[in-house]
C-alpha cells in the first residue's frame, strides 16, 4: 500500500528513473522508490517539474498541500484511473433521490454520533463528569429517525457537535477557555489543532477514495460543490472523534503540545513551525495502530479502516448491502 511522506524544508522533488529524489536545501536528501510511496504531504517551499507530475499522475501519487500558516490548500489529484460508469451512474441516483440521500446521510451522522459518545464514555469513565453531556448529545441523536431532510439532518448534526466541544474543557487538562469550535480563522490553541488534524483527515479520506471507483465528488450529507472532495467530508465526520479528536486529547494531556508552541497573530494562532512536523509524527503513528477487524477476523491498521469504509458504501450503492458507518466498539 506504500506509506506517506511528509516534507517541511524547502528544496525540490525530481524523478530519476523509478525513484523520488528529495533534494532539500538543508542537505537532507533521499531516493525514494516509487512503489513505496502512497502520498505526499508539502509542508513548505518545493520546486516541481512537469516531469514529476507526470510521474506521479502514472503511478497515482496524489500531493496534499499546506501553505505558511499550515492551513490545507489543495491536493494534486491525478486522473483517475479506476473509473467506473455504472457506479457513477448509482451515485448520483443515490444523490438526487432525496430518501436515498437522506438513508446515506443519516448513516454518517449515525457513524459520527457513536463514535463521539464512544469518546465521551470513555472519559466519563475516568472522572471527567460529563455525564450531563452525555445524555444531551443521547437526547439530540433520538431525534435523527424523524429528520425529514439533509438540512434539518445538518442542524442535529451540528448541535451534537456543539454539545461535545463543550465538554472538551473537563476532558483536556489545561487551563484555556474552550467553549465552542471556531474555524475562520481559529481563536486559540484547540481550534487551531481541530482544523489542522481535521483537515490531515480529510485528505487521508481522500487518498483511500482515490485507489478505489468512487467518485470523489459526489456526496450525501455535504452539499456537492466545486471547491471541495466533499464525499471526502462525509467519511471523514466518522473518523475524526476516532483519529483526530483521540490525538488531540492525548497531545494535550500528555503536554506533547502546549501552548509554547503557538504565536499569536493578528487575527488567529499560528503552530509554531515545528510541532506541525510533531503532529503529523503523532498521526502517522496513530494511523499506523491496528485492531482486530470483527467481520474480516485479522487486524487491520486505521488508516486500512478509512479504505474499507469505502468498500462498504460501494456495496450499498450497488445494492449489495446497506450501510452501515464505522463505529468504534473497544
Amino acid at each position: 500500500m506504500g506509506q506517506s511522506y511528509y516534507i517541511f524544508s524547502s528544496g525540490q522533488i525530481k524523478r530519476k528513473d523509478n525513484t523520488l529524489q528529495l533534494c532539500m536545501d538543508n542537505g537532507q536528501n533521499r531516493d525514494i522508490p516509487i512503489e513505496r510511496v502512497r502520498d505526499i504531504y508539502v509542508f513548505s517551499e518545493m520546486t516541481f517539474n512537469t516531469k514529476l507530475i507526470n510521474f506521479l499522475s502514472q503511478n497515482g501519487v496524489i500531493i496534499h498541500f499546506f501553505n505558511y500558516y499550515e492551513f490545507y490548500a489543495g491536493s494534486f489529484y491525478p486522473r483517475e484511473r479506476q473509473v467506473s460508469g455504472s457506479l457513477l451512474i448509482k451515485q448520483v441516483e443515490h444523490y438526487t433521490d432525496p430518501q436515498k440521500r437522506l438513508l446515506l446521510a443519516k448513516a454518517f451522522v449515525i457513524g459520527a454520533y457513536e463514535n463521539i459518545y464512544r469518546n465521551l464514555r470513555y472519559y466519563n469513565g475516568r472522572g471527567k463528569d460529563i455525564l450531563e453531556t452525555m445524555n444531551e448529545i443521547n437526547s439530540l441523536y433520538s431525534h435523527i429517525k424523524y429528520c425529514k431532510n439533509v438540512q434539518e439532518l445538518m442542524g442535529i448534526e451540528g448541535n451534537i457537535h456543539k454539545c461535545y466541544y463543550a465538554a472538551w474543557q473537563k476532558i483536556i487538562d489545561v487551563d484555556i477557555n474552550f467553549e465552542r469550535r471556531e474555524k475562520r480563522p481559529p481563536n486559540n490553541m484547540i481550534n487551531t489543532l481541530i482544523s489542522f488534524v481535521n483537515s490531515i483527515i480529510y485528505t487521508k479520506v481522500l487518498t483511500e477514495l482515490y485507489k478505489t471507483q468512487i467518485n470523489p465528488t459526489i456526496s450525501y450529507l455535504h452539499e456537492p460543490s466545486t471547491k471541495r472532495f466533499s464525499l471526502s467530508l462525509d467519511i471523514a465526520e466518522i473518523f475524526k472523534p476516532l483519529i483526530a479528536d483521540r490525538l488531540i486529547f492525548s497531545l494535550l494531556n500528555k503536554k506533547i503540545v502546549t501552548e509554547k508552541d503557538f504565536d499569536k497573530e493578528v487575527e488567529y494562532i499560528r503552530m509554531k513551525d515545528t510541532v506541525a512536523k510533531k503532529i503529523m509524527m503523532a498521526v502517522d503513528s496513530y494511523l499506523k495502530k491496528t485492531i482486530k477487524h470483527k467481520s474480516l477476523n485479522r487486524d487491520v491498521s486505521y488508516q486500512h479502516l478509512m479504505r474499507l469504509e469505502v468498500y462498504k458504501l460501494i456495496k450499498h450503492l450497488t445494492g449489495i448491502q446497506e450501510y452501515k458507518a464505522f463505529k468504534i466498539w473497544w
